[in-house]
């Protein structure tokens, strides 16, 4: 299956924000949306300059106090962010965030931010069609 298959139920709507937006500025975004990531795109919003989560906040605030949340998203952003595009496959996907412990993954279809998948998109996902492979099973066995 591809990733477009979980863009299609859930939607293709990405919050960005500006690098040098406060960190205070994000966690404001965060919790407005109910969300636990926003992408970084400092051109159109289209583009993906980096990515920042509750976590890198979290790591921060540990570090330096709370001094960070008058600070830039760019001092706490992750820089070096995987992405993938629609046609790829929801199994690849998978493991890449298994391996690379990450959460969220921007989609990118010619170097333009489409949407953004998240753990719980995938888990999401993944429960839907096993409850729909059961309940197939289940009515063939019962004919």
């Amino acid at each position: 299956m591809k990733i477009s298959e979980i863009i299609r139920s859930k939607g293709d709507t990405v919050i960005t924000i500006r690098s040098e937006q406060t960190v205070g500025e994000l966690l404001a975004l965060l919790a407005e949306h109910g969300i636990g990531a926003v992408v970084v795109s400092d051109d159109d919003g289209e583009s993906v300059g980096g990515i920042v989560s509750e976590r890198d906040v979290v790591r921060h605030l540990s570090s330096g106090g709370s001094d960070i949340l008058r600070g830039p998203v760019s001092a706490i952003m992750t820089r070096e962010v995987y992405c993938c595009g629609h046609e790829d496959q929801i199994e690849a996907l998978e493991r890449t965030m298994t391996e690379r412990r990450i959460r969220h993954v921007p989609i990118v279809e010619d170097g333009r931010l489409k949407a953004i998948v998240s753990i719980g998109d995938v888990v999401k996902n993944r429960i839907t069609n096993l409850e729909n492979e059961r309940s197939q099973l289940e009515s063939y066995i019962n004919q």
